[in-house]
């Protein structure tokens, strides 16, 4: 069986992006290794998950750098699933986060977009 593990997430600044994804949205660090050469290999994943998760990769040259924030066309881009999403959410705005509507409550559940950052669009999302 195969499965994602990792999708790359391309960041300003390691330590900014690390603090918003471990403070603001309450990942966990799952490594963040010294590759010798000026770059790290920094991987999250929301707290408790054995599922996907994020590399954030340094922009490492200009055409990378203009596609921070970006990486999706202005689309939502990453789904975030919860089992308490107004208490996720409550957590979420108290840290800072931006989000860019009220929840809604639809068929498929509740949801409420918001920005990494750096301007990446995600869906905050409990499943109905």
């Amino acid at each position: 069986m195969s499965h994602i593990a990792l999708v790359t997430l391309v960041v300003n600044d390691y330590d900014e992006a690390l603090a918003f994804y471990t403070d603001a949205l309450g990942f966990e660090l799952v490594e963040d290794t010294d590759r010798g050469d000026g770059s790290r290999w920094v991987v999250v994943r929301p707290r408790g998950s054995s599922g996907t998760g994020l590399l954030l990769a340094r922009a490492g040259n200009g055409e990378q750098g203009e596609r921070v924030g970006t990486q999706t066309g202005g689309r939502v881009g990453f789904f975030l699933h919860t089992e308490d999403f107004a208490g996720d959410h409550a957590r979420m705005l108290a840290a800072g986060v931006r989000f860019l509507e009220e929840p809604r409550h639809e068929v498929y559940g509740s949801v409420a977009v918001f920005e990494d950052l750096y301007g990446n669009r995600w869906d905050l999302l409990q499943p109905a």
